[in-house]
């Protein structure tokens, strides 16, 4: 069954039609005909009614298994229609280890139904699908006035918020999902759910190729490799000393690392690296007056930015067989995809992308979801806008760089590589360390022929 709802995520293409064929496979789990039978027990009786209803699993029309069971927070209570899969659990014994297949209920995966509904009122809130493989993905639906509204959401940030349906908001008790498709294939932005075989094939080649470089790599301050792979100073492009202890590696600064992966791409078009002045070129020009253009005329405070965006410019002039500085290159991401997000002080709008400074690092894993759905086969430059917070007034400054590789696996899920400072970690890791700072973003197209010297 697992297997089957990977085949739906990857297949699925609304946009070419070919998303009807694929629901008529059912190949995700359609709990819509043992919904029509629970209006009256459990999606319109009180809470103290549905409290008495025992959890129960019955089989859909279409074989699929779904457990009906309640669910309680502090202030509401949902009615939860989850599909079975299959979960394997290693059991270990005096006789050694076993691996099991157990059977489990999630009310977030592909197939799930929830009706939330207030604790003190009763009253419906939202009716919510789960349909991809990350559960931070699904559509919702809620009552407002005589109508229902749908927002379509990725993990906590909403690409579409309160778009009306024109229909009651009791019709999504039993509506199908294939229905939810239809109904909204204008409105909502299925597109982000298209999945094309084979678009990430150079994406997970130059993760590889990287993955298997790191171990030769060192961090060094000011450190990067110039267009003959000799080793001098970003800064001043003087010869660089190598440390002993050294011997045999690369050595290599936050911003020198994003060259190599650069100088990688176009190696095998240039039988070489790219020019080290260019690359630092301002991009950026600061208010005279202001603060940040009197702490400009001391320090470089766009650094990393002015790194990461003359890069992407050369290596896309490299591609291209034309000369493209920055300003029309057209490198920079600035795409806003979002409405609103979802915060502890609740639904608030999204801030998006801002000029020179880029987006909130608290929204790069639905932003990555999105450029790796809408570009496939892209990799990003990120330049860190970190922020000195003693000082008054505060100074940003960009002077780190790093690079993100989004795609989507064999499952349809969700994947992100991230490379900082010769090393790889977690998009999660990487969003906490720079949770309070802003991650400009500029793009760069993956290569079979990645050959980082």
């Amino acid at each position: 069954m697992r297997r089957a709802v990977g085949k739906l995520l990857i297949l699925l293409s609304f946009v070419c039609g070919a998303a009807n064929v694929l629901f008529a496979q059912n190949l995700l789990p359609d709990s819509s005909d043992i919904r029509k039978e629970l209006r009256e027990t459990w999606f319109e009786s009180p809470l103290s009614a549905v409290r008495e209803n025992r959890t129960e699993v019955r089989t859909a029309k279409d074989g699929h298994r779904f457990q009906i069971r309640l669910e309680e927070t502090d202030t509401t209570f949902s009615v939860a229609v989850a599909p079975r899969t299959e979960m394997p659990v290693d059991v270990y014994s005096e006789s050694g280890k076993v691996t099991a297949v157990q059977d489990v209920y999630s009310s977030s995966a592909p197939g799930s139904w929830i009706l939330v509904r207030d604790k003190r009122s009763g009253n419906p809130l939202r009716v919510r699908y789960y349909f991809a493989p990350d559960s931070g993905v699904y559509v919702q639906f809620s009552p407002l006035g005589k109508s229902a509204y749908g927002d379509f959401v990725i993990f906590g940030n909403y690409c579409a918020r309160q778009v009306p349906t024109g229909l009651p908001f009791e019709r999504f008790y039993a509506m199908p999902f294939t229905d939810v498709v239809n109904l909204t294939k204008h409105t909502l932005p299925w597109r982000y759910t298209v999945r094309r075989e084979g678009a990430y094939d150079t994406t997970l080649s130059m993760i590889r190729v990287i993955r298997s470089r790191l171990a030769n790599l060192v961090y060094a301050d000011d450190a990067m490799y110039d267009e003959s792979g000799n080793p001098v100073s970003i800064l001043t492009g003087a010869p660089r000393r190598m440390h002993a202890e050294d011997a045999g590696k690369m050595s290599l600064s936050s911003a020198g690392f994003v060259k190599w992966i650069a100088d990688g791409i176009v190696y095998p078009m240039t039988r070489g690296g790219l020019k080290r002045r260019p690359l630092l070129e301002p991009t950026v020009s600061y208010d005279p007056v202001g603060y940040q253009g009197v702490v400009s005329e001391k320090y470089n405070i766009s650094f990393a930015l002015d790194w990461t965006r003359n890069l992407a410019a050369a290596v896309f002039s490299v591609a291209t067989g034309k000369t493209y500085r920055y300003p029309e290159s057209g490198v920079d991401m600035t795409l806003d995809p979002f409405a609103a997000e979802m915060t502890a002080d609740g639904i608030k709008n999204t801030v998006g992308y801002v000029k020179d400074s880029g987006y909130p690092a608290s929204s790069l894993a639905s932003l990555l979801y999105v450029f790796a759905a809408e570009y496939p086969g892209e990799c990003y430059l990120a330049a860190i806008r970190e922020t000195d917070r003693k000082r008054i007034p505060e100074v940003h400054a960009f002077n780190q760089c790093a690079i993100f590789f989004p795609y989507f696996d064999d499952a349809g899920k969700f994947q992100c590589a991230v490379f900082r400072n010769d090393a790889e970690s977690t998009l999660a890791e990487f969003s906490r360390t720079f949770r309070n700072d802003f991650i400009h973003l500029t793009r760069m197209r993956t290569t079979a022929t990645f050959n980082p010297q």
